[in-house]
């Protein structure tokens, strides 16, 4: 048996008016109009650090030493060649005795990453493997693409029992059609003509998938009271409905409006959205596209309103938005557009593996220690107690801060140092329970800050040395969200 046990979500806090792009480019390609807005990662963003999130999301209040298998399903992973999902899985401070893999170069890669989850779990060599699904996807200035595309996660979480949704089969369909391509070292998308990406690719692919899933599982299409498959295009969208002949009220309405098209996490992202507003006995099918599709078929077990209490998902993501009022601002967020950075700025001091190493649960899973003689936590890890009346030597336990909130003792605003979103904001975080660093601070502007305000980590990018191929990761203190 297998099912899903958890979800989470994340959607990054900026959002941009399609608007402004139409409104920067347009001129370009007049018919590269699209009505909403859509996600944009701030500028500390990218696929890897939307992953952690949505993974946080996913297993608050879990047992994170449960978990067996650490999966990552993106098309834009910021390694080619050091693990993504080992990096997930050390800041979600999951155990060493796991199993971790990329799953990328397809767009139904958060699919087909599921689906071998619940084959691992069906086999017996996991119990729990944790799915996580993001991009970050650039369409060239002008491209519709560059309207379409928006950032965003899901996280899945698969285990041995029914869970909240139990997996009753799949069915899956794997084609070399070429509709959108990217070869090594490329930065932006390239996509064949929309007319044979539409009756070619769409309409004939997911058809495909969800019939065959319909007969796997023997079911009639109009006893799955959800459906989740992603479409580019809005009449498409719904011709695919009539063709299987499903109702408005089965369709999950696609996030193009609000989020954007989000690549390989698309899918996952609208299941989350059906497992949100789902009820005990609910079948969902969920299609993932690209070089073919895959579907599953789940059925939502009666305990889905005891998990679903303590997850952010897509709902409370929508609600917790900012706008981006700059097309200027989102291309600098992504590196393309040439910027003065300054002297200070062009530098980025090599990155130590050897230190990484050492201290890698303490910089990538915010690690510090606990005083066992007084109980005070301390960050970074200490031998001898910060604590006056203490002063303990080597009396401490590991103790994990990135789940931890806290409130800003203090702040500064830089405006010296070089920042993609100036000024450069640091503070002073006091952690609930104990504790005191200072940190970045982002997705705020500086007028926003006050003392005690509350705040919580997010794992962010550090930053980006483009001589050696290297990212930084860190965690930053966030507004706390609600």
């Amino acid at each position: 048996m297998a099912g899903v046990v958890s979800y989470g979500a994340y959607i990054p806090k900026y959002r941009i008016d399609r608007k402004l792009v139409y409104k920067a480019m347009g001129w370009l390609n007049p018919a590269t109009y699209m009505p909403g807005e859509k996600a944009v990662a701030n500028y500390d963003e990218d696929s890897l650090t939307m992953a952690v999130a949505a993974g946080t999301d996913c297993v608050t209040g879990i047992d994170r030493s449960g978990i067996n298998a650490v999966f990552f399903a993106t098309a834009t992973p910021p390694f080619a060649e050091r693990q993504n999902a080992e990096i997930i899985a050390t800041a979600l401070d999951a155990p060493s005795e796991i199993r971790t893999a990329d799953f990328t170069d397809s767009l139904k890669a958060g699919t087909t990453a599921m689906l071998s989850a619940v084959d691992a779990v069906k086999a017996g060599s996991a119990k729990n493997v944790l799915v996580c699904a993001a991009d970050y996807r650039t369409g060239k200035a002008g491209s519709s693409q560059e309207e379409i595309f928006g950032d965003g996660a899901a996280a899945i979480l698969i285990g041995q029992d029914d869970g909240i949704a139990r997996f009753e089969g799949s069915f899956s369909v794997s084609y070399d059609f070429v509709d959108h391509w990217r070869s090594s070292g490329e930065h932006f998308d390239r996509q064949w003509e929309d007319r044979f990406i539409r009756d070619e690719g769409y309409t004939k692919f997911i058809v495909e998938a969800l019939a065959g899933l319909a007969k796997a599982c023997s079911i009639d299409s109009n006893k799955i009271d959800r459906v989740v498959y992603p479409c580019l295009y809005g009449g498409d969208f719904k011709k695919i409905a009539r063709v299987l002949g499903l109702t408005e009220s089965q369709v999950v309405e696609p996030l193009l409006g609000r989020v954007g098209y989000t690549g390989t996490a698309d899918p996952m992202m609208h299941l989350v959205i059906a497992l949100e507003h789902a009820k005990p006995g609910d079948r969902i099918a969920v299609v993932g596209y690209g070089a073919g599709a895959d579907a599953m078929l789940f059925e939502v077990t009666g305990m889905i309103e005891k998990i679903r209490a303590g997850r952010r998902g897509i709902s409370k993501h929508l609600k917790t938005r900012k706008d981006l009022n700059s097309y200027e601002k989102m291309v600098a967020f992504r590196n393309l557009l040439p910027t003065e950075k300054g002297i200070r700025g062009e530098t980025v001091a090599f990155t130590a593996m050897s230190e990484l190493w050492r201290s890698r649960k303490q910089v990538l899973g915010l690690y510090g220690s606990l005083c066992k003689s007084c109980g005070t936590p301390q960050y970074p890890a200490q031998h001898v107690c910060v604590n006056p009346d203490c002063g303990a030597v080597d009396q401490m336990e590991p103790y994990r801060f990135s789940d931890r909130v806290g409130t800003l003792f203090t702040y500064t605003g830089d405006n010296l140092a070089y920042s993609p979103n100036p000024p450069a904001i640091y503070g002073i975080v006091d952690f609930e329970g104990g504790g005191r660093y200072w940190f970045d601070v982002t997705d705020v502007d500086l007028e926003e800050l006050k003392v005690e305000m509350p705040v919580e980590m997010s794992f962010r990018r550090k930053y980006v040395d483009e001589k050696f191929g290297m990212h930084g990761y860190f965690w930053k203190a966030v507004p706390a969200m609600g």
